[in-house]
């Protein structure tokens, strides 16, 4: 993330709103206080939930912590594929515990990125990144929560282990990026599409064209802050208040009132995360 430019400035609210993934650690979120201030923020303009989502065994636990501190917050814990060979056995009990725990809706994130292998000094290299997805994947099978995929330049592999494992009932690609046809491919497997503020650039030709195909029960919306920040704003800081501007973005996409989108994200990340309408997760 770059943080040369200021913040942006808080948009008209749009009320109601899930940022269906964030990462309030990466955005400051390390105790109770700054926790809640983030999500005022964002309770302000209408995101008036959030599902924080862990990539490394620290940020796991920092998920689960901020879904204790605060009943707004979610969690979701994995280890990201890029770091899928930290996957020992003490590090998958961890996990375990923390994707079990009650505050926790989704295993996530968890996939493939062939983007950074050979790029990135230490990443996980390919083979270590499928048995990580694979492992995941019998996780969030074993535990019957929804499965959180990051897919970076990896559209055939992700889905071809997603077929051999037999996918988990709920299956969320978060900050969907693929064009029409992986789009298809998703929703003809019964997937859910999450959009990010990357629906709102300009040269995201093809994310831009896949977005208005998939049915209103089939979306969520996300900011991934500290990343993403959706246009005008690109190389600020993101935050789950910014999600509004995605929000508006996807609706200008598919021609329809930004009120009505923000009533279908909301209704379907209640849906798939379980989580009790307008409220709390139900116990």
């Amino acid at each position: 993330m770059s943080a040369t430019r200021p913040a942006p400035d808080l948009p008209d609210p749009l009320p109601p709103l899930i940022d269906a993934h964030t990462h309030l650690d990466a955005c400051g979120g390390t105790d109770a206080e700054s926790v809640a201030a983030i999500v005022d923020r964002a309770a302000s303009v209408g995101v008036g939930r959030v599902v924080t989502v862990a990539d490394d065994l620290d940020a796991a636990r920092a998920a689960v912590a901020a879904a204790h501190w605060d009943g707004r917050v979610y969690a979701a814990a994995a280890i990201h594929p890029t770091r899928a060979d930290t996957l020992d056995v003490a590090t998958k009990q961890e996990i375990e515990r923390l994707a079990s725990d009650e505050r926790t809706v989704a295993v996530g994130e968890t996939g493939l990125d062939w983007y950074w292998p050979g790029k990135l000094e230490g990443c996980a290299e390919r083979d270590a990144q499928i048995e990580g997805f694979r492992w995941h994947i019998d996780l969030a099978k074993r535990l019957g929560k929804p499965l959180m995929i990051h897919n970076r330049e990896a559209d055939d592999d992700v889905l071809r282990v997603l077929r051999e494992e037999g996918a988990p009932e709920t299956v969320i690609f978060h900050c969907f990026s693929s064009g029409p046809d992986t789009a298809r491919a998703c929703l003809d497997a019964g997937y859910v599409l999450s959009f990010a503020g990357t629906v709102s650039f300009r040269n995201a030709k093809a994310l831009r064209e896949a977005a208005p195909l998939v049915p209103s029960d089939r979306f969520l919306l996300e900011t991934d802050a500290p990343f993403l920040t959706p246009h005008p704003f690109r190389g600020a800081p993101n935050e789950p208040y910014c999600l509004p501007y995605t929000a508006r973005a996807f609706a200008e996409l598919r021609g329809e009132d930004p009120h009505e989108v923000a009533r279908c994200a909301t209704a379907n990340a209640e849906r798939v995360y379980r989580l009790a309408a307008g409220g709390a997760r139900p116990e």
